[in-house]
């Protein structure tokens, strides 16, 4: 996430840490001398890059949208179906809490730990990140894939309770495997495409898959 230099390289070895002991410990119960113990520094050595832990803490979150966007704007830039789309968003979202757990159950559960994160912080990078969601809606609308009806900001906040929601259940659960989630990012698809596409919509999407699929040998 920073440049691999001497200083970046500090950053994010003490961010990496205070994941690893935020998720291991909770937010409250961690220390910053364990975190600095984690990362191999001293302790000291965090006030360099941090005020404090609710700094640390934000700044993760802040460098976790920021990669997903920029994650994201890259899938997308390859596709033009808007529902297709919405999909790569969910299936995105879902594969990055697959492979970064304690990344997720710090984002999910710890995060509103943060009395300074949720009474302060204005949450833009969040912001923008479901603004993805309304101009794929919109784009949609455009084109005549999805329901005029629709709204955008109904919509993305809908879709996203439904993934965090997931996401908390998966990080916290002993009775579900990440492994599953895969599977869930194609059902939620499914649920939220089947709900606002229309028939022209439906057909196009159709008429796309048969045509990857043929030119992959799958038909």
């Amino acid at each position: 996430m920073s440049p691999n230099n001497r200083t970046g390289d500090k950053h994010d070895r003490i961010l990496d840490a205070a994941l690893k002991v935020f998720a291991r410990h909770g937010f409250f119960n961690s220390k910053v001398s364990e975190i600095a113990r984690v990362a191999g520094v001293a302790d000291g050595t965090i006030y360099l890059y941090f005020k404090n832990k609710d700094d640390i803490l934000i700044k993760a979150f802040e460098e976790t949208m920021t990669m997903l966007i920029t994650r994201l704007d890259e899938a997308l830039g390859a596709l033009t179906h808007p529902l297709e789309k919405l999909r790569t968003y969910i299936r995105l979202h879902f594969s990055i809490v697959r492979a970064h757990r304690d990344l997720a159950e710090v984002i999910t559960v710890e995060l509103r730990q943060s009395t300074k994160f949720m009474k302060e912080y204005k949450n833009e990078k969040f912001q923008e990140y479901l603004q993805r969601i309304s101009m794929i809606i919109r784009e949609g609308k455009d084109q005549g894939m999805i329901r005029p009806e629709i709204q955008p900001g109904i919509i993305k906040r809908g879709l996203f309770g439904m993934i965090d929601e997931l996401t908390l259940l998966f990080v916290l659960s002993k009775k579900y495997s990440v492994d599953q989630l895969d599977q869930v990012a194609d059902q939620v698809a499914e649920i939220l495409i089947r709900g606002i596409q229309t028939e022209k919509g439906r057909a196009t999407l159709e008429e796309m898959r048969k045509t990857s699929g043929a030119a992959n040998g799958n038909v």
